[in-house]
């Protein structure tokens, strides 16, 4: 099984946590590994529709980059990734704290990978599960021709 390289990791999650979109939603990475991710937004008025509780975007938004990244960490170097589906199921809403989003790769094919996320609140009810299928794009490198470390620590290894 491969590791991720945890210099790419914090390279990867420092310029994400810092782009535009993760900004404007104040969402951040937490964690990475190998089929898996951990992201967090921290709630603030921004996110709520007119009834008062968090926005069904907001929720999109998370389980989206959730399962995007966990099924990226498997990804070989120098391939990117872009949502081609995404499924879904709001189960209870929020209106402060935090939106924990835990996401898993369940399938990465050559083309084609599936992943999953679920959103809990800070005491861990379940507010929201979705899936994602996501289309695997070659020559897609991360960050915009950013020079990173290996991906891999094998590949970092030699």
């Amino acid at each position: 099984m491969r590791t991720l390289n945890p210099e790419y990791v914090e390279k990867v999650r420092d310029a994400t946590n810092g782009c535009p979109y993760f900004i404007l939603q104040s969402m951040k990475i937490l964690g990475l590994q190998v089929g898996r991710s951990v992201l967090e937004i921290d709630l603030e008025e921004k996110h709520l529709q007119p009834f008062g509780v968090v926005h069904g975007g907001v929720f999109s938004s998370i389980i989206d980059a959730a399962a995007f990244w966990a099924v990226y960490t498997g990804l070989d170097e120098n391939l990117g990734m872009t949502t081609v589906d995404l499924k879904i199921n709001f189960l209870a809403p929020a209106a402060r704290g935090k939106l924990i989003a835990t996401g898993r790769n369940i399938k990465l094919g050559r083309t084609l990978g599936l992943g999953d996320a679920q959103v809990t609140d800070a005491k861990g009810k379940i507010l929201a599960h979705g899936t994602s299928t996501l289309m695997v794009i070659p020559d897609l490198a991360f960050g915009h021709g950013r020079v990173l470390p290996p991906k891999f620590l094998e590949d970092a290894e030699g």
